[in-house]
């Protein structure tokens, strides 16, 4: 079984410390800085078996080096980026596993906010971690790579099981939202949702996390076939990529 700890870094980062119960490894998804981390560690862990980042980003591997350097773990990243994730260890291509205790963790090459990102996604545990790729309500924007990468890797995404959990790298949900509501005004689902994001970020509780089935439901860049969007957008005859490309455009503007 795996538990969870959501680690708030930085201004809006997410980094995630994961532990498997059986064995008790204990291992770090996109560690922004070091001093959060380690003070979760120290109080909970006192260990750190392994690093997970999804890309090289320095809001996403920003406390790699420090933590290596306390607890010797190993870094599990991107084999697909000139720009590695910095003290890299094993470096995984698309389809490979990552086991971690009775967790198996498959890595997904998701490219589109940057080259070289990956997922981890385990079937079994029911989460995936998405980085800045696919956000709740929103997905990452497009630095490295094309618009058609980043669609492709959205519908990736979009068709693990949809009672899987997402973990993504920021919280942009509210903003996020409003972005939705501005396209997608009928939407009952998306209303609901972000009364519910406004009554935990009051709380200072995050609003992750989210699940496939409900960004389905909810979250636009995985509604491009719709077709009230596309109405609404006035692109009743265009493509999904045509209206993703609209839409991330729109969203870079809001």
């Amino acid at each position: 079984m795996l538990e969870i700890s959501i680690i708030k870094c930085l201004s809006d980062n997410y980094s995630y410390l994961i532990k498997d119960k059986k064995t008790n490894l204990v291992g770090v998804v996109d560690p922004s800085e070091f001093e959060p981390i380690d003070k979760e560690i120290t109080m909970k862990f006192k260990r750190l078996d392994f690093i997970l980042n999804t890309h090289h980003h320095s809001d996403h591997v920003g406390g790699n080096l420090e933590l290596k350097k306390k607890y010797k773990s190993k870094i599990i990243c991107s084999a697909y980026s000139k720009n590695s994730a910095p003290g890299a260890d094993v470096k995984k291509n698309d389809g490979d596993l990552f086991i971690f205790g009775d967790t198996v963790f498959k890595v997904l090459h998701i490219p589109g906010h940057t080259l070289d990102h990956i997922l981890f996604f385990s079937e079994n545990a029911k989460v995936v971690f998405t980085g800045d790729t696919l956000f709740s309500l929103g997905c990452g924007r497009i630095f490295e790579g094309t618009y058609q990468q980043m669609f492709e890797s959205l519908e990736k995404i979009k068709n693990l099981p949809k009672s899987t959990m997402i973990y993504c790298g920021h919280e942009y949900t509210l903003n996020n939202g409003k972005f939705n509501m501005s396209i997608d005004k009928e939407n009952k689902k998306l209303k609901n949702k972000i009364a519910d994001i406004e009554s935990k970020l009051e709380k200072s509780i995050p609003s992750i996390p989210t699940s496939i089935e409900e960004e389905i439901e909810t979250n636009i860049f995985l509604r491009c076939d719709s077709t009230k969007i596309k109405n609404n957008l006035k692109m009743n005859n265009s493509s999904k990529l045509e209206v993703f490309k609209k839409l991330r455009d729109l969203k870079d503007q809001f």
